[in-house]
């Protein structure tokens, strides 16, 4: 299967796309209205201008570094797990989306990274929460988010997973235990980008790795803008090999260029006779 990842709502009735995902809200905090011809992606924790507009909201290390854009490592700004006046704020966003297309998938979900939050919210939810370790209360607090997301959302549930297959990372990492989420979701996405794929060994090495990981299903989603065809017709010859579905993101035009020209080398090795 193929699917496409966009946030031009033309693009979702492409008939090349077995799936389509349309961005109601991303990091950057932009919002659209939901869409009955795809299936509506929420950012989550990930909200620059959430951030920027309610500095409370933003996790903190046992250092004071804050998860902003600020930071070397991160690309967009979170938002803490533990607000609750965010989380309902989500939770709205999910269940109106449900309402007009019964799938839902939701992004960046999880903690930014191991050091965080210790805001004084997360603190005083810890010290009450009857858990002696952090990270499985961390965990816990992410798990009971998919649940409630999962109560509103009466079609499947997919959940998009940072791509570190290696075991426990993203545990440690986001606060993901994969083997509590996979009762709530129907289906993981693994984004494997590259600006290029002008090599895919390493594409392989991560997909096999979310084979062993997941007992669930799981899509990998590649980059496609700007990225030579053949080049991404190679990286899509591995992900097939591992994934229930490829997923191409924010070029729809390059991903139905790439559908057809594999399927054209599918028809010229198909072999008639005795």
């Amino acid at each position: 299967m193929y699917g496409v990842v966009t946030r031009n709502e033309p693009e979702l009735s492409w008939e090349e796309f077995d799936a389509a995902f349309y961005e109601v809200k991303d990091v950057t905090g932009r919002a659209a209205e939901p869409v009955a011809d795809g299936i509506n992606m929420v950012s989550c924790f990930g909200d620059n201008a959430a951030a920027e507009e309610n500095p409370d909201l933003v996790p903190v290390s046992a250092e004071g570094d804050l998860a902003t854009r600020d930071q070397p490592y991160f690309d967009w700004a979170y938002v803490c797990p533990t607000h609750d006046r965010y989380r309902e704020g989500l939770l709205e966003i999910v269940a109106d989306a449900a309402a007009v297309r019964e799938d839902v998938r939701l992004d960046d979900v999880g903690f930014p990274r191991e050091e965080y939050c210790h805001c004084e919210r997360c603190e005083a939810a810890f010290a009450d929460s009857g858990f002696d370790d952090w990270a499985a209360w961390r965990a816990s607090v992410i798990t009971e988010f998919v649940a409630e997301a999962r109560e509103r959302v009466p079609g499947d549930l997919y959940l998009t997973l940072y791509p570190d297959p290696y075991p426990g990372h993203v545990y440690e990492r986001a606060g993901l235990d994969l083997d509590a989420l996979a009762r709530y979701v129907d289906e993981f996405v693994v984004p494997l980008y590259d600006m290029a794929y002008a090599t895919t060994y390493w594409l392989e090495i991560l997909a096999r790795g979310f084979v062993d990981e997941l007992d669930a299903p799981f899509a990998i989603e590649l980059y496609a803008v700007n990225v030579d065809v053949d080049n991404l017709v190679k990286a899509t010859d591995v992900a097939a090999e591992y994934a229930e579905t490829v997923l191409f993101g924010y070029d729809a035009s390059n991903a139905r260029a790439t559908i057809r020209r594999r399927q054209a080398d599918d028809r010229d090795g198909e072999q008639f006779g005795p």
